[in-house]
């Protein structure tokens, strides 16, 4: 309970603090990447593996039609858009969907379907949480799409190795859950800081 509320009235708070802010960035989107709308939304798997809609702010090229993994330098990543994925800023409208109850602040990153509904086994458990903007994987592996391009295979890398470990972080979060944790992990998100999380530092 206490994370839900924290989640609404956080959201709530966020965007009407960073309306000016969201503003911006929408005229921004809209002047330099003609042509294509200012908010990307794509379906992702959700708690219990149910659909939502996830809100971004449009970062590449319109009708690209590449993979679900992004690498650092792509086409397909405009320069504005590489700015906003670099500052997570991309990332803002993702306050409606936790206000509205599809995400959480923190939680595992929500993933395109294929991935997390594949799960088996132990590891479906991961679907009992909320997605989150931010979270122990997302930590872990904030600079993913550099070290994605720097792997000869990063489709391959990304489904035999982060993957894997993203889902293994994930059932620790699930089986040891702390909101003083998360607290530590939304400062993190925002400073660029590092925490010890289980036996690792993220």
């Amino acid at each position: 309970m206490l994370k839900w509320l924290f989640d609404r009235i956080m959201a709530l708070l966020g965007l009407l603090v960073l309306w000016p802010v969201l503003l911006i960035v929408a005229i921004l989107v809209r002047i330099k990447m003609p042509g294509g709308p200012v908010i990307f939304t794509q379906k992702r798997v959700g708690r219990n593996g149910k659909l939502f809609t996830m809100y971004k702010f449009r970062s590449m090229t319109v009708g690209h039609g590449g993979s679900s993994v992004s690498v650092a330098g792509e086409s397909r990543i405009t320069p504005l858009g590489a700015k906003l994925r670099h500052y997570k800023l991309d990332e803002l409208p993702e306050l409606w969907n936790v206000l509205i109850g599809d995400m959480s602040f923190v939680g595992p990153r929500p993933d395109v379907p294929g991935y997390a509904d594949q799960l088996k086994g132990d590891d479906r458990e991961v679907l009992k949480l909320r997605p989150g903007i931010t979270g122990p994987a997302s930590l872990k592996y904030r600079n993913e799409e550099d070290l994605l391009a720097k792997q000869a295979d990063p489709q391959r890398y990304n489904d035999e190795v982060i993957f894997p470990d993203k889902v293994r972080i994930n059932l620790y979060y699930l089986h040891h859950y702390s909101f003083i944790k998360d607290i530590q992990m939304i400062f993190c998100t925002v400073l660029g800081g590092r925490m010890k999380y289980g036996n690792e530092i993220i």
